[in-house]
């Protein structure tokens, strides 16, 4: 049996959101081929939660003179990143134990990577792995810490014909002219962290007035922040995936919402619509595949990503890749594979075979 780590939290204020994915990912690969290891991160507590759904005790910790509590799950050897299973867990998911009846070591063979945010989108924890030389299902390192710095990605795609929003790039005591800014990109603009996901720390500025602030709340969320032209037009994302040998760009979802754009309330909260496949032309379709698959290929990406658009007329206008995108089961890719008529257990399993 293979032993796969599947991981998922981290440091962001996407932790929950991760956690959502992950779980909902562990009930999707297929436990006869593999044996489903759950690790939960967050700072420097990495814990196996679970085992093919069993959930794996934790450590007794005094509380009080009369009351002890279990801290559910037990820690990674970051050494060598194996843990210890007590015998009798080991036992519950099919693992051979010695007579003796003490704990088993286990070695992980590959990693099911579904950490949003630091330190797994940003390609921290893929360049640990690679260390190790234990294979992951994401993109590798390099291409995590492009695609996630949204100004560092944004420069590298030059010279390959895709659009992009002007931007204004702002480090952290960088003096800021509001008069400046609003010359070079126009209002309403957005400002957003160049290094986080799910729409934390971004606002669309309609006024001079309040860009200072705007930039603050971005800062509060990442380490430098972009300010971009408003595009207007369509909210496009497209899922692109590595299945059966090709690169696929999947049905294209377009997101309404009421809201002033695809916040973390619209994604999360059930405050949008997504259409897939969303009601555009094949030559729209055509251009936004075509692009997405350029731009596949140019960060050497891996597995599954997200690539989101506004799309103006028939042009598409390209915004940020989500190396590690959401695979709840309100996420947009679930659901355009699902319109692509692709097995996601099947995906699933080529993904862990080909990483």
């Amino acid at each position: 049996m293979i032993e796969i780590a599947l991981i998922y939290g981290g440091d962001t204020s996407e932790h929950d959101i991760s956690v959502l994915s992950g779980k909902n990912c562990a009930t999707l690969i297929d436990k006869t081929r593999y044996r489903v290891h759950e690790v939960e991160l967050r700072g420097p507590d990495w814990k196996v939660v679970a085992c093919n759904g069993v959930a794996l005790p934790g450590m007794e910790m005094n509380c009080g003179s009369y009351n002890r509590i279990e801290i559910p799950g037990i820690q990674i050897n970051k050494d060598d990143f194996s843990y210890m299973m007590p015998a009798r867990a080991a036992r519950e998911c099919g693992i051979e134990c010695s007579s003796e009846g003490g704990p088993v070591r286990i070695k992980f063979d590959k990693v099911f990577m579904m950490i949003h945010g630091i330190p797994g989108e940003n390609g921290l924890f893929q360049a640990y792995l690679e260390m190790l030389g234990i294979p992951c299902t994401s993109c590798h390192s390099l291409s995590c810490a492009l695609t996630f710095q949204k100004y560092a990605g944004k420069q590298y795609l030059h010279g390959t014909g895709v659009l992009m929003p002007k931007e204004v790039f702002i480090q952290k005591g960088d003096k800021v002219d509001a008069a400046d800014v609003i010359a070079k990109l126009g209002l309403p603009v957005f400002v957003k962290p160049t290094d986080n996901g799910s729409s934390f720390g971004v606002t669309k500025v309609k006024k001079e007035a309040d860009l200072q602030k705007a930039i603050d709340a971005a800062f509060a969320e990442g380490s430098s922040v972009l300010v971009e032209e408003c595009i207007e037009g369509r909210e496009i994302g497209q899922g692109v995936v590595c299945y059966k040998g090709e690169i696929i760009a999947l049905p294209v979802t377009e997101i309404i919402t009421s809201h002033e754009f695809f916040d973390y309330d619209a994604k999360y909260l059930g405050e949008s619509e997504e259409i897939c496949p969303a009601d555009i032309t094949p030559e729209q379709f055509a251009a936004l595949s075509e692009e997405s698959r350029t731009i596949y290929r140019h960060f050497d990406c891996r597995g599954m990503i997200r690539i989101d658009y506004k799309l103006r007329g028939n042009d598409p206008y390209f915004l940020e890749v989500n190396s590690i995108p959401g695979f709840t089961k309100m996420s947009i890719v679930p659901k355009q594979l699902a319109a692509a008529g692709i097995d996601i257990p099947s995906f699933f399993t080529e993904m862990i075979e080909r990483a």
